[in-house]
């Protein structure tokens, strides 16, 4: 199982930079920023400096969207880092949602998010694209490559996702829902053709080492919240009877709104609905043994990444026994000698 770090570009820039050389110093593959340019500072500036001083992170946007970047900029984004630096990025993508409802948007359609999932990986693999009727390619280009990873909620995204998605990304960690969509992606993928098992899997949630559960859940609720707002527009497509698992719908019964002006911040106000349970099932907390037994459910399920958010006041501790403890005990075991 590879290992994330899930990060906000708050200033001072130097911080976001500091915790992404310690997520590699500490045996993290990944690091991964929000992307949302009113609410941050801008990711990709911040991201040249980050390849620039570490040598084996691959870095990249949970999640970026098709609305509020031209896509082939966005490509041109990644190809040029992929030129400086060597193939270290990724694109999470998905329909929009702090980055477009802050400017008074909404989310984009599906069919807009898989057209800018084509554009954006043919042009940022070297490749060239039919776009706005004209043939495309950056002719400076040589040798890019580019992964681009489907961040999904209701049942038509998980298709799209099994359908287009080098990687899909889910954003919590509750068992029950994680098995459903997985095998809700993998389907898809083999009904347009796929190799399911093509598609890479990532679970992404707040981790928290440490044994004040009182403490650890008020530092982490703020994310029943954010995901709450994605569910709140399924239950809206399909009402509350869908075959979305009641795990993930029943429980925002009691939102009232959401201010994105404390978008993933701890201690919010108006995640306060969130239940101990939810906090408890979306999230990674507790000891390292906590941890570790429920990356393991989480790999049995066929994750292949876990991404940890580090929204909360104990980054650089839990960065550390991550790697000092939970990355190696979730590693293959290889002796010197046998």
């Amino acid at each position: 199982m590879d290992f994330g770090a899930v990060l906000q570009t708050n200033p001072p820039s130097a911080r976001t930079v500091q915790l992404a050389k310690l997520a590699e110093a500490h045996g993290f593959s990944h690091v991964w920023t929000f992307d949302s340019h009113l609410l941050w500072q801008e990711p990709y500036v911040i991201y040249s400096r980050i390849l620039a001083e570490t040598s084996k992170i691959i870095l990249g946007p949970m999640v970026t969207n098709p609305a509020t970047r031209d896509w082939t900029v966005t490509a041109s984004t990644y190809a040029t880092l992929n030129e400086m630096y060597g193939n270290r990025t990724v694109c999470g993508i998905g329909r929009g949602d702090s980055a477009v409802r802050t400017t008074n948007g909404a989310p984009t359609t599906l069919k807009t998010l898989r057209e800018s999932i084509h554009v954006i990986r043919e042009l940022a693999n070297s490749r060239s694209v039919e776009h706005n009727g004209a043939t495309l390619q950056f002719p400076w280009s040589k040798g890019s490559s580019l992964e681009v990873w489907v961040a999904a909620y209701g049942p038509l995204a998980l298709k799209l996702a099994g359908e287009v998605g080098d990687g899909f990304i889910l954003q919590m960690a509750d068992l029950d829902v994680a098995e459903w969509m997985i095998n809700t992606v993998r389907t898809a993928a083999s009904n347009a053709g796929r190799d399911p098992a093509s598609v890479k899997f990532c679970v992404a949630a707040p981790m928290y080492i440490g044994d004040d559960w009182e403490h650890m859940r008020n530092q982490c609720r703020w994310f029943g919240g954010m995901v709450g707002n994605h569910v709140a527009d399924i239950v809206s497509k399909y009402g509350t009877d869908s075959n979305v698992p009641k795990a993930l719908t029943d429980y925002i019964a009691g939102r009232e709104g959401y201010d994105y002006n404390q978008h993933g911040q701890a201690g919010n106000e108006h995640a306060a609905f969130v239940p101990d349970e939810i906090v408890d099932r979306f999230c990674l907390m507790g000891s390292a043994a906590d941890h570790i037994e429920k990356l393991q459910a989480l790999k049995a399920l066929g994750v292949d990444q876990f991404a940890g958010y580090l929204q909360h006041d104990n980054k650089e501790e839990t960065l550390r026994v991550y790697g000092d403890t939970i990355i190696p005990a979730m590693a293959d075991h290889i002796v010197a000698t046998s």
